[in-house]
C-alpha cells in the first residue's frame, strides 16, 4: 500500500476533471480525496495498492478528452485514514 498527493498544473479546473478522477478511483477501489486550489491547480491524494495508484495517475495523464495535465508534482504521505475516494469542496 502506498500514499500520494499529487499537484496537477495545466487545464485541470472547469473540465470535469474531479468527477473523473472520483469515478476512476473508486473503481479502481483507492482511498482519498481530489480537489480544486485557488492558484488553478488540482490537488489528489490517493492511497491504495501501487499498481492501481500508477493505473489512476497515467488515466489522469490521458486525462478525459477536456482536461490537460501537463505537470504533476508527486509527493509520497504517510499512511493513513481516507475512506472512500471523494471530491472536496
Amino acid at each position: 500500500m502506498i500514499s500520494k498527493k499529487w499537484l496537477l498544473s495545466g487545464r485541470v479546473q472547469g473540465v470535469g476533471l474531479r468527477y473523473f478522477i472520483k469515478v476512476n478511483a473508486q473503481r479502481l477501489k483507492l482511498e482519498g480525496y481530489v480537489k480544486n486550489l485557488s492558484d488553478g491547480r488540482v490537488e489528489v491524494v490517493v492511497q491504495g495498492e501501487e499498481d492501481k495508484v500508477d493505473l489512476l495517475k497515467s488515466l489522469i495523464l490521458r486525462g478525459n478528452g477536456f482536461s490537460i495535465v501537463r505537470y504533476i508534482e508527486e509527493e509520497d504521505l504517510p499512511i493513513g485514514e481516507y475512506g472512500e475516494f471523494h471530491v472536496e469542496y
